[in-house]
C-alpha cells in the first residue's frame, strides 16, 4: 500500500488534508489546544501516518470520514494526541529554585504544623523523568536539610508504556543531559548503554495508571507538579477545571509547579503565585521564604 498523503489539496474542498489542518480541526472536539502543539506537532503527526496505515486509509480526508462513522476512534486519536516529551531537571531553573529555597520553606512550614511527611504528586510523569528527579533532589540534598521529615512521591500517567519505562528506571544519556553531573554519579549505574537508577532512589516513588482528565488521585499533597500537560495542551475551559480540582487536592500552603511557560488562568481562585516568571504557586496560606 502506498504511504498515507498527508499535504496537498484536500479533496471536494470540504475536510483537510494536511496535518496540521487536521490537527486544528480535531484538537478543539477533544477539548484541547492548538496553541499547544504547534511546536511538538510533529510527535503526534508520526503517530497519525501509523495509524492510517493500520486502519489502511490514504490520507486524513479519508480519517476524518472514519471518525465521522466510528464514534469510538476519537478515544484512539486521543491517546495519539499525548505528548510524551521528559527529561531528568527540565527547565533547571524552575528546579533549581524549588531545590534552594520552595522546598526548604514548605518544609519548615509543615514541621511547624506537627507533619513528618512531605507529600508529593507529578501529573503526566511519562517515562518517569520527573518523579525521580525529585526523588534525586530530596535523597541527595534536601534529605539531610530536613532529617525529621521524608518524602513520599505518587506518580501518575494515563499511558502504559510510559509507566513500564518508569518501572525499569533506566534511561539513556540525553534524558540525563540537564542533571548536576554529580547527580548522575550518586544516582545511577551505567549498564551497557543506558544509566539506571540506583534502588534507593527509586524507593519512594509509586506509579499510578490515571489519567488525569478523568480522575485524580486521594489527596492531600503538599506539592503538586502537574508540567507541560494541562495549562499547555488543555483548552481554557479545562485548564479551569484542572485548576479548581488541583486546588481541592492540596492544603493551604501547598505548592503547586507548572511548566516554565505554563501560566493559570487569568482569575484562578485558591493559588497565588510564588514566582511569576518560574510558574510556581501557593495554594492559599502563607509560607515564609
Amino acid at each position: 500500500m502506498a504511504e498515507p498523503y498527508f499535504g496537498g489539496a484536500q479533496a471536494g474542498g470540504t475536510a483537510p488534508s494536511d496535518c496540521t489542518a487536521f490537527l486544528q480541526w480535531a484538537l478543539p472536539r477533544l477539548g484541547l489546544r492548538w496553541a499547544g502543539y504547534r511546536k511538538v506537532r510533529g510527535q503526534v503527526c508520526k503517530r497519525l501516518r501509523r495509524r492510517l496505515s493500520a486502519l489502511g486509509l490514504a490520507d486524513l480526508v479519508a480519517y476524518r470520514e472514519h471518525l465521522d462513522r466510528d464514534a469510538a476512534e476519537w478515544r484512539i486519536l486521543e491517546g495519539l494526541c499525548r505528548v510524551t516529551i521528559s527529561r531528568f531537571y527540565r527547565n533547571r531553573g524552575v528546579f533549581d529554585h524549588l531545590r534552594a529555597e520552595i522546598l526548604p520553606a514548605l518544609c519548615g512550614y509543615l514541621r511547624q504544623d506537627g507533619a513528618s511527611r512531605l507529600r508529593c504528586l507529578s501529573l503526566g510523569c511519562c517515562g518517569g523523568e520527573e518523579p525521580y528527579t525529585l526523588a534525586l533532589l530530596w535523597r541527595l540534598d534536601l534529605a539531610r536539610r530536613c532529617p525529621d521529615m521524608t518524602a513520599d512521591i505518587l506518580a501518575t500517567d494515563s499511558d502504559p508504556a510510559s509507566l513500564a519505562r518508569a518501572a525499569r528506571g533506566c534511561y539513556g544519556a540525553g534524558s540525563l543531559k540537564d542533571l548536576p553531573p554529580e547527580w548522575k554519579a550518586a544516582g545511577f549505574e551505567a549498564e551497557h548503554d543506558l544509566y539506571c537508577l540506583r534502588p534507593e532512589i527509586r524507593r519512594n516513588v509509586r506509579f499510578l495508571e490515571q489519567d488525569l482528565r478523568a480522575a485524580l488521585p486521594a489527596g492531600p499533597f503538599d506539592l503538586v507538579l502537574c508540567r507541560n500537560l494541562a495549562f499547555t495542551y488543555f483548552d481554557e475551559a479545562g485548564q479551569r477545571q484542572t485548576a479548581e480540582r488541583l486546588a481541592r487536592l492540596m492544603p493551604p500552603g501547598g505548592i503547586l509547579m507548572l511548566g516554565k511557560h505554563e501560566r493559570l488562568p487569568a482569575g484562578t481562585p485558591g493559588f497565588e503565585a510564588v514566582s511569576a516568571h518560574r510558574a510556581i504557586y501557593r495554594r492559599g496560606g502563607d509560607i515564609a521564604e
